[in-house]
């Protein structure tokens, strides 16, 4: 996978968390409704960064994206809730990141 595409996908994924925290802020927390905002500025960042990442397919792009999303969720869990992820979960982030780099590394024919 190129720089640029492994960029886009944790640029995306810290963008996404941001943007669906400013709902749940909202929503959960009793946060003003101005958090909305940047909450949206951030989804459309999200969005346009996933176009930039490598791939033929966009549907290829967003499934591996997947496993990107899932470790840096368990991030924000641990650095921005205070919540430090189990074994479970650290295990279950294996296993999707083992997922997303057979979809990312698998060879690829020209007829795909």
């Amino acid at each position: 996978m190129a720089a640029t595409s492994l960029a886009a996908y944790v640029g995306a994924a810290l963008a996404e968390i941001a943007g669906c925290f400013a709902f749940w802020a909202w929503l959960r927390l009793n946060a003003s409704p101005w958090y909305l905002v940047p909450g949206v500025a951030s989804l459309l960042v999200f969005a346009y960064l996933l176009t930039l990442v490598d791939s033929s397919a966009a549907g290829r792009a967003y499934a591996a994206y997947g496993g990107i999303y899932i470790v840096a969720s368990l991030c924000w869990l641990w650095l921005a809730e205070g919540v430090r992820p189990d074994r479970w979960d650290t295990i279950g982030a294996a296993l999707c990141l083992v997922g997303a780099a057979v979809i990312i590394f698998a060879p690829r024919y020209a007829s795909q």
